[in-house]
């Protein structure tokens, strides 16, 4: 099991590495900085650097996961990534669908691919589907994301690189707000993520504040308005 200091998972899981930028908020993309270090090191799963590679080898690992966990699904990738085949989805998704006892989280910023597969996939109830928003030009993937069939449904506001303003989110059943880190951190502003807040909770949605960000982000901690905001969707809720 690959354990993640990400606050609002519990493990991660990567069928797929590599990525490649489409927005402005893959500039300072932690993956990739990651990746280079690994192919460095020699791991051999990052031989190709941050170019996209299929891991068929690990698809079903998760089935060997016997205790219930959160698992972000490819944090080192985009599941839908337009060089990921439909027939690889479709193979992850079918051990999402078995390991029934685990839920996970698929994020991307390639909205148009997920509305594309929606048409044709069968979502997992215990698939949790997200979209990255990072300001008001990406706004559109909350609409293509709510569109789909997906059973429950998240935006992930990071990095919040600018204001997104108003917003219809109907339909998502869970809201994340973290700023940028790592070298060369985009600022973000506290009313940027106030304004989010407010508009999940004129919906009752979960909102789940991360962190301020920056390269020092551990000194700026996770308190928004004075507190720490971890609300998180009945699914992912141990009890």
């Amino acid at each position: 099991m690959a354990r993640t200091t990400i606050e609002w998972t519990e493990c991660s899981w990567n069928p797929v590495t590599g990525c490649s930028k489409i927005s402005a908020g893959c500039e300072h993309c932690y993956a990739e900085r990651m990746a280079k270090r690994l192919k460095a090191m020699g791991q051999p799963r990052y031989r190709n650097g941050f170019n996209v590679t299929l891991h068929e080898d690990i698809v079903e690992l998760p089935l060997h996961w016997r205790a219930p966990r959160s698992i972000f699904v490819n944090s080192m990738s985009d599941l839908f990534h337009d060089e990921v085949p439909d027939s690889f989805i479709d193979s992850v998704l079918k051990t999402v669908r078995k390991a029934e006892w685990h839920h996970f989280q698929l994020l991307t910023k390639r909205a148009e691919r997920l509305v594309a597969i929606d048409r044709v996939v069968d979502w997992p109830n215990n698939a949790i589907v997200g979209v990255t928003v990072e300001h008001r030009d990406t706004r559109d993937r909350i609409e293509a994301l709510c569109s789909t069939e997906a059973p429950c449904k998240f935006i992930s506001f990071e990095p919040l690189i600018g204001p997104v303003g108003k917003i219809d989110l109907r339909g998502v059943d869970w809201v994340i707000v973290g700023g940028e880190s790592g070298p060369g951190a985009r600022p973000m502003e506290e009313a940027w993520a106030i304004e989010i807040k407010q508009q999940a909770e004129s919906l009752g949605i979960p909102f789940f504040f991360k962190q301020w960000g920056g390269f020092f982000k551990k000194r700026r901690g996770r308190l928004l308005e004075g507190r720490e905001w971890n609300g998180r969707p009945r699914e992912l809720v141990r009890g």
